[in-house]
């Protein structure tokens, strides 16, 4: 069996932002919006869905910063006041059980090596094959149909 950790985004980058106004925000293309469903607001920090009621803010996020062709970025959802999510070795957060899965490995250099769609009841089995192969430093999984991105997973 091959280790693996799950790693949420720090807070603390994102704190700032929510006493900053909307109008703020809309420069650099984010908002602030209260959760109307659940599932369908998956906190990056939390990795957990947000609850109905909650303020989230949507926001462009470098999630992938590499000196490779791969970099890349995209919208995140973040919750207010919450603290960031610090799992088990080879714990899996719930909100990645009822959702369609991207899996982008890279290497050490930042390079796709493997990618592929895994349901997320299927997620535990797709990082094990994945990390089979001793290149793959650790992969970042996302929402297949929109695509965004939700976490990185590195060797624990």
């Amino acid at each position: 069996m091959i280790n693996f950790q799950i790693l949420a985004l720090p807070y603390s980058q994102f704190t700032p932002l929510f006493n900053v106004s909307n109008m703020k925000l809309e420069k650099f293309g984010a908002i602030k919006t209260i959760v109307d469903k659940k599932p369908g607001f998956p906190c990056r920090v939390s990795l957990q869905d947000a609850e109905v009621g909650e303020e989230v803010i949507l926001m462009p996020y470098q999630h992938h910063v590499t000196n490779s062709p791969y970099q890349s970025a995209g919208p995140i959802y973040v919750r207010k006041n919450i603290t960031t999510a610090i799992l088990e070795k080879n714990e899996i957060p719930l909100m990645l059980h009822h959702r369609l899965l991207s899996l982008r490995a890279y290497n050490a250099q930042g390079f796709m090596l493997n990618a592929t769609v895994v349901e997320g009841t299927d997620l535990r089995n797709a990082l094990q094959t994945i990390f089979e192969n001793d290149l793959i430093a650790y992969i970042h999984i996302h929402n297949a149909k929109p695509g965004c991105f939700n976490c990185e997973v590195q060797r624990a």
